[in-house]
């Protein structure tokens, strides 16, 4: 202090506010806070801990809210998709139980047409049957689906309508005649073919008893009627 010790009040007003200023230019009334004890952190303290309990008691209730808005958008797809295939392969008011990708051939047999010639007949199916690209089950001659749970249906053609090609085999649509196991399949009453790529061969054959192979792909979708 110059002057004999005497106050420079000049300085004092000159000398800069050392409170901390909020963004909005203001005094940050949280600095003060931290500036006066613990009472500031932790009235933060317990706001964090209060909206921390609220979040963690309406998390079920979230849940339940995604899950049930799931629910209705795969259930309105299943239907959707119903109402997109050819009447005579569609399935209004059935449930989607599984869909299954089938890799595979149509397995046809030379033998003696109607007219006595030599053709190509179709024989049996035989294919994988896959899953998120791992296997789960077979399909083979009946027609039969067997799940590797040993659960299985065989079915019988009621409908059908053409593939997208004319070298794709056609869409069916099997009622259920009998099944067995109490795995997934248990309770399925129809099944789908759709989705056929390949598979069809036909024509006049040379040797009678000779088979050929016609690779194809299709998905398989069982329904449970209810």
């Amino acid at each position: 202090m110059p002057n004999g010790g005497a106050p420079n009040r000049h300085a004092e007003r000159l000398r800069p506010n050392r409170r901390r200023l909020s963004t909005t230019g203001f005094p940050d009334k949280g600095s003060d806070n931290l500036a006066k004890g613990n009472g500031g952190i932790m009235s933060r303290r317990w706001c964090w801990s209060f909206g921390a309990n609220i979040m963690g008691s309406m998390m079920p209730y979230l849940g339940n809210i995604a899950l049930a808005a799931f629910l209705l958008s795969t259930s309105a797809l299943a239907a959707r998709a119903q109402t997109l295939l050819p009447e005579a392969v569609a399935a209004p008011g059935e449930t989607v139980v599984l869909t299954l990708h089938a890799e595979g051939a149509q397995v046809y047999e030379c033998k003696a047409a109607a007219d006595g010639k030599l053709a190509w007949a179709f024989r049996e199916p035989t294919a994988t049957l896959l899953l998120d690209g791992k296997t789960v089950g077979r399909h083979y001659a009946g027609p039969n689906w067997e799940h590797i749970d040993s659960s299985a249906v065989v079915g019988k053609a009621v409908g059908n309508a053409p593939g997208a090609t004319a070298n794709d085999i056609p869409l069916l649509k099997l009622t259920v005649t009998s099944g067995r196991g109490t795995g997934i399949l248990s309770g399925v009453t129809t099944v789908q073919r759709i989705n056929t790529v390949g598979g069809k061969f036909e024509g006049a054959c040379d040797k009678a008893g000779s088979y050929h192979n016609a690779p194809y792909s299709a998905d398989y979708v069982f329904l449970r009627k209810g």
